[in-house]
């Protein structure tokens, strides 16, 4: 495990190097998974662990082929002092955002 930051919630964000391999290669940057780790909700993954996702602007390429959006999903596990990034998935397309009312 290599990379630790401090949350708004005051644990320590712990990269494995499973998590900074997958995120390198599939465009997501430490400052999106960040965002996306203390602005969107959580909710149950596979094994007993947690995910949470964000949708962001993009508007670029990504290969070969122009995306106006990706969406970023954090796969994490909560130690008492910790949140340890286990995988990063990168989607890209266009989602319709849902309004809460």
């Amino acid at each position: 495990m290599k990379i630790k930051l401090v949350n708004n919630f005051s644990k320590k964000i712990i990269f494995t190097n499973h998590a900074l391999e997958r995120a390198e290669e599939r465009g997501a940057t430490i400052e999106e998974i960040w965002e996306v780790l203390n602005t969107a909700e959580s909710s149950l993954a596979k094994k007993g662990k947690y995910q949470k996702e964000k949708i962001f602007k993009f508007g670029k390429e990504w290969m070969g082929k122009i995306y106006e959006e990706k969406k970023i999903r954090v796969i994490y596990t909560e130690e008492e002092d910790n949140i340890v990034v286990i995988t990063v998935y990168v989607f890209y397309g266009e989602w319709k955002m849902e309004v809460k009312k």
